[in-house]
């Protein structure tokens, strides 16, 4: 256990029995890595592989840490390296959370984003980018938690005999998932030695090539997914397979429903890979004939996710959810005001308060409605701009005074091609039913609605 008093938290996460979905005749217990001071499982790889660099005389003090993430091993390392002192580089796909990559540079690290659509080999993958970043550096340190023999030790020496002591040395079935492997390689080897007959079930993303692997020994070309953290192109050279018996691929509707489910009913507030994990283990129990005793993980919490998965707006614009559909124009609109998604501004505010809303929710115009209901003008930063160049004491002009009126408003059975038409001139699709406003139509979700047809 490390002497400093915040890292000496890492590890010991509580073990929470699930009583409120169904399990079938098994029992399944959460490992709660949420719990964690850096908020992840992740902490424990990051504290093992640092102090391990340390001891090897690999990592100087002051010295320059430089990894490839997908959010949660560069918190820990950010954590860790904030504690001891580093100077920290992370190498981040573009698909990870803006709560994980705002997180992430409020403790100093320093992100660069690259591609999330591109494989191994190829320059801006974000390993490969991370090794060249890390040759490029003066004394740094790369990490590189997919070679790292350090990662699975974290597991090994720690996780695995946590839950062995807390399920009273009666556990039948782990449930996985694989990002670098760490946890897979590292609870496999406790096993082995504490309990050979406990069976490992991977739990994986659909589009990724492991469960391919432990099915068959061989993959073809990877798809994409949208949990982070778990599911690989590759397989990881860490990755130790031996104990697993079979593969559950888990879709991203259903490890978000899971997610959501989890806090719905039992008060967990769980990430995407936990969801995925939990789906699995699920699945697996309720296929069971006799009673087992399952063990996953909550990765990380939710809170990292409030952003994606739990935003329905969010969803919706992926395509992993749907609103009730009605067969016109209305279906295009993806944040509906009747159900209090559409961000909106009053005749009489002030512009300064109405564009801070629009950076808050990073939209670029706003429907202006009076008595909630009524379209009455829009505003957009174009409006903004020409009132208050030069001039800033005009933020407090309210926005009657800089709103344009010039309005077209659609129907819900119009057609496409007068939205089209809308949109060519410049103008923006606000839709109008029974004089009540439904919602604004932007080029993204007609782009979108087409691309979810695909």
């Amino acid at each position: 256990m490390s002497l400093d008093p915040l890292l000496g938290l890492i590890g010991q996460t509580p073990l929470l029995k699930i009583t409120r979905l169904d399990t079938g005749p098994c029992e399944l217990f959460v490992k709660l890595e949420s719990q964690n001071p850096g908020g992840s499982i992740k902490d424990r790889i990051a504290l093992t592989m640092i102090e391990a660099a340390e001891r090897e005389g690999k990592l100087a003090p002051g010295g320059t840490i430089i990894e490839a993430t997908a959010g949660n091993t560069g918190l820990g390392l950010a954590l860790v390296a904030a504690r001891k002192g580093y100077k920290l580089k992370l190498v981040v796909p573009d698909k990870m959370s803006l709560e994980k990559i705002a997180n992430l540079k409020a403790l100093g690290a320093e992100v660069l984003i690259t591609r999330s659509d591109v494989n191994k080999g190829h320059p801006l993958y974000y390993q490969d980018y991370a090794r060249r970043l890390a040759d490029e550096t003066p004394g740094a340190f790369y990490i590189d938690q997919f070679n790292n023999p350090a990662n699975p030790i974290a597991h090994e020496l720690g996780t695995g005999p946590e839950i062995w002591q807390q399920m009273a040395h009666e556990v039948d079935v782990v449930v996985v998932g694989v990002g670098s492997s760490g946890t897979l390689t590292g609870l496999s080897r406790f096993f082995k030695r504490a309990a050979p007959n406990v069976e490992f079930v991977l739990a994986d993303p659909v589009g990724s090539i492991l469960a391919d692997y432990v099915e068959t020994g061989s993959y073809g070309e990877a798809g994409s997914w949208r949990v982070e953290g778990i599911g690989e192109d590759f397989v990881p050279p860490l990755a130790d397979f031996s104990a697993v018996r079979s593969a559950q691929r888990i879709s991203d509707e259903e490890s978000i429903t899971t997610a959501r489910a989890l806090l719905e009913h039992e008060g967990v507030l769980a990430g995407s890979s936990s969801g995925t994990l939990v789906a699995a283990a699920l699945r697996y129990c309720r296929a069971q004939t006799s009673p087992k005793r399952v063990v996953t993980f909550i990765c990380d919490s939710g809170n990292k996710y409030l952003s994606k998965q739990f935003n329905e707006g969010w969803r919706i614009d992926q395509g992993l959810e749907q609103l009730p559909q009605q067969g016109n124009l209305s279906d295009l609109i993806t944040r509906r005001h009747d159900r209090g998604a559409t961000i909106t501004a009053r005749p009489d505010e002030s512009l300064g308060d109405v564009y801070a809303r629009m950076r808050r929710h990073d939209v670029s115009q706003l429907p202006v409605l009076e008595n909630e209901q009524e379209v009455v003008g829009l505003i957009d930063e174009w409006d903004v701009l020409l009132a208050v160049h030069d001039e800033p004491e005009n933020f407090r002009l309210p926005v009657r005074q800089a709103m344009s009126t010039d309005l077209v408003t659609l129907a819900p059975d119009d057609s496409t091609e007068r939205l089209l038409r809308v949109f060519n001139d410049g103008q923006v699709a606000i839709v109008v039913e029974r004089g009540q406003f439904i919602g604004l139509i932007t080029q993204a979700d007609l782009i979108n609605h087409w691309r979810q047809k695909r």
